[in-house]
């Protein structure tokens, strides 16, 4: 999952705003693949004068702190790459609005996170790609965990 927090001034965002913009980065982890219901976007109002940078009040501004579970970003040129690439997606929301910005993504152990009391399948797996098919999170077996297009070459044997 990655989980989205959004800190913004009252009324930053309208309910449109945020569907949209939610919408968008789904489709974004979608294209990875990953299941959409992965994706959680929750957006928290900050009253004037409650937001400090450097010391000041600063009415203008929006905090994206993520957190990512299902995939980690590995290497400093994916990271940057990353990095843009959500830069460009919340820039109509924030750039173009006059606000300043601030995106921070945190990435916890894949193996301490559950849905609905299951655990995520490994990536590329059998699993994976039905609940990615079905939107939801399910049961599955440990013959689901192995990956989609598993290949046993000569001389590999179950250990």
């Amino acid at each position: 999952m990655p989980l989205w927090k959004v800190y913004h001034p009252v009324g930053a965002f309208t309910a449109e705003d945020k569907k949209k913009l939610a919408k968008q980065v789904t489709e974004l982890y979608a294209n990875i693949p990953i299941p959409k219901f992965y994706v959680v976007f929750i957006f928290e109002e900050m009253p004037k004068d409650s937001c400090f940078v450097g010391g000041e009040p600063h009415n203008k501004f929006v905090r994206f702190k993520i957190d990512q579970m299902a995939r980690t970003t590995p290497g400093p040129v994916i990271r940057e790459w990353w990095m843009r690439t959500l830069d460009e997606v919340i820039a109509p929301f924030v750039k173009d609005r006059g606000y300043d910005w601030e995106i921070t993504i945190d990435e916890t152990p894949f193996d301490l996170w559950s849905l609905h009391g299951e655990l995520p399948p490994p990536f590329e797996s059998v699993a994976e790609k039905r609940w990615v098919k079905e939107n939801k999170a399910s049961p599955y077996t440990i013959t689901e965990k192995l990956p989609v297009n598993l290949v046993l070459a000569p001389g590999i044997s179950d250990r």
